[in-house]
């Protein structure tokens, strides 16, 4: 995991932790990149199964 994955992967946790879901454009505010590179980061975060989306709750799973 990279520091920016790192990063992306802290403010989900923290914002989960506090019963917020974070949405695509606050993740662009708090990183300061784009939608394609954040996308990315959340996908290899997906897949070494750090991250899981309940498709049921729309939740992230930490």
């Amino acid at each position: 995991m990279n520091d920016f994955e790192q990063k992306v992967y802290r403010i989900i946790f923290n914002m989960t932790h506090f019963g917020k879901n974070p949405s695509l454009d606050q993740l662009k505010r708090k990183t300061g990149k784009d939608e394609r590179t954040i996308r990315e980061a959340v996908k290899n975060l997906m897949r070494q199964r750090l991250l899981k989306w309940d498709k049921k709750k729309n939740k992230w799973i930490v």
